[in-house]
């Protein structure tokens, strides 16, 4: 495992991305790429769905990652990585990482049924969503992650149904390595990361990244941070990875397996202004939504 200190140090060596792209401030999916693209060791190519990386990693002269980025459609993206990945097998290149880097829009939604194929198909790639929560690069529309309770631009009273949950679909579909991850754990992240570059290169691979948007989520850009690590403190975003269907709780989240070391769930809301405002039956609707998730884990733990 990697240390704060290590990685502090790998990531200015690896100069993943430039300073003063245009990522809005407090950015937390900004984090998490440079931590992905510094697990790779910029030796990879990412392939890039309609989403706010698209517009963030560059404009116009300026370039602001150290790996090619090729840029598709919504739907496409997982069926061009898979192309780009044989082509490089073809040609004997077996060392280099293709990633699909997409929002929750372009996972859960526009592109579920191409992410179910490169799956069943067992492509040799790495998907990961990076999951803020809506359709943020047009003004924050409800996607099939929003969770229940939020306020979206199409969702003006609180969004009513429970949001999808990618990554249990992906165990379910029967993917080698899936993980759930939180931008606020650097670490815990890049050790994912790396597994799955590493461990189970060859096949399919599926990361979620818990990613705050401060404008769709309406958080003081000074706590996005903080509010991340507080999801996965409160139980909402529990950390943990998959292998072949057995789920174990990652080292910096399993103490959240006990409802009574999690914080309470109102210190998470009260941060962000999606919250605010929202029937409070729709609120404890959303509390209820964490141990569905958490009784789901202990079942594919072997503890229900």
């Amino acid at each position: 495992m990697v240390s704060q200190k290590e990685l502090v140090q790998l990531e200015l060596n690896s100069n993943s991305i430039k300073q003063g792209n245009l990522a809005c401030a407090g950015c937390q999916l900004n984090a998490a790429f440079k931590h992905s693209l510094t697990a790779i060791k910029n030796n990879g190519i990412a392939v890039v769905p309609a989403c706010c990386t698209s517009v963030i990693q560059g404009a116009g002269d300026g370039y602001g990652m150290n790996v090619p980025i090729m840029n598709t459609a919504f739907a496409a993206a997982p069926a061009v990585a898979s192309g780009i990945k044989r082509r490089l097998l073809k040609e004997g290149n077996t060392d280099t990482t293709v990633l699909v880097w997409a929002g929750d829009g372009g996972t859960a939604d526009i592109g579920l049924a191409a992410l179910s194929g490169a799956a069943e198909r067992n492509e040799d790639i790495i998907y990961i969503m990076y999951n803020n929560a809506g359709y943020q690069n047009t003004g924050n529309q409800k996607s099939g992650a929003t969770p229940r309770g939020t306020k979206t631009t199409t969702t003006t009273t609180g969004k009513k149904s429970r949001g999808k949950n990618i990554a249990r679909m992906m165990v379910a579909q029967g993917v080698p390595y899936v993980a759930s991850a939180n931008s606020a754990f650097a670490t815990d992240l890049y050790d994912k990361i790396t597994r799955a570059v590493e461990d189970f290169k060859g096949g399919f691979r599926y990361i979620e990244i818990f990613s705050p948007c401060p404008p769709g989520w309406d958080v003081d850009t000074r706590d996005t941070h903080a509010m991340g690590k507080l999801a996965t403190e409160t139980g909402y975003w529990p950390l943990w990875e998959a292998v072949d269907g057995v789920v174990t709780l990652s080292k910096r989240g399993a103490r959240y397996n006990d409802p009574a070391k999690r914080k309470p769930f109102q210190e998470y809301t009260k941060l962000q202004g999606r919250y605010a405002h929202i029937d409070e039956q729709l609120l404890i609707l959303a509390e209820e939504d964490i141990e569905f998730e958490w009784k789901w884990i202990r079942r594919f733990m072997g503890e229900l």
